[in-house]
């Protein structure tokens, strides 16, 4: 999805609380990884493997000057002859402390062995940010959550912030975050341009489709 399909989708979602929490999310995870200077980890159940987001913020990162923000995907099952940077496998995990950013997505429930890694690489000091379906055990380990379509808390009403808001896909909730999290980035190293050079290098960016690398 490029940026004017995002825009569009903001268009859609205007009035709904989606647009800030996915912002607020971002911000979340920009804080994460900003002082350590990246550090982001990227991780799906045995089932789902984010590759999409992937893909997507290693585009922020390159188009908003954010390096931090190009994720590392660490994979459950990692194919014979993977390139090196598809070939991590859960093993990273184990390695995961302060200065790390676990990002977790998945739209099922993570297994018990999924959840044990998270909450070892959070006791090591890593900031764990999840984005799901409301799974109570996986927000309970996260710094930071957002659902699709958060459950209430067992004799709570649900979060007053979603209460009203249309239930979205998580492939659509990704895509609004990666998005939030290049914007307001600073720019990257570059000599002074012209407003017009600016504007046929954003042209040129979003006319472009995503790098071969994922």
């Amino acid at each position: 999805m490029d940026a004017v399909r995002v825009a569009l989708l903001r268009e859609v979602l205007a009035g709904t609380e989606w647009i800030e929490a996915t912002r607020r999310f971002a911000g979340s995870l920009r804080a994460a990884v900003a002082p350590h200077g990246g550090g982001l980890l990227l991780v799906g159940s045995a089932a789902y493997e984010p590759w999409h987001l992937a893909a997507h913020l290693d585009d922020e990162a390159a188009w908003s000057g954010l390096p931090e923000l190009s994720p590392t995907l660490v994979r459950h099952r990692v194919p014979t002859g993977a390139p090196a940077h598809l070939a991590v496998g859960p093993g990273r995990l184990a390695a995961a402390g302060r200065g790390a950013t676990l990002l977790v997505v998945t739209p099922e429930r993570p297994d018990a062995g999924l959840l044990e890694r998270i909450h070892d690489a959070r006791r090591n000091g890593a900031t764990v940010l999840a984005l799901d379906s409301g799974d109570r055990d996986l927000h309970a380990l996260a710094h930071d959550a957002l659902a699709t379509a958060p459950p209430p808390p067992q004799g709570a009403a649900a979060p007053p912030d979603l209460r009203d808001a249309p239930a979205l896909d998580l492939d659509t909730v990704q895509h609004l975050v990666s998005a939030a999290a290049g914007e307001n980035g600073r720019p990257a190293p570059r000599r002074h341009r012209r407003f017009r050079d600016r504007l046929a290098r954003l042209a040129e960016g979003l006319a472009t489709p995503p790098p071969p690398r994922w």
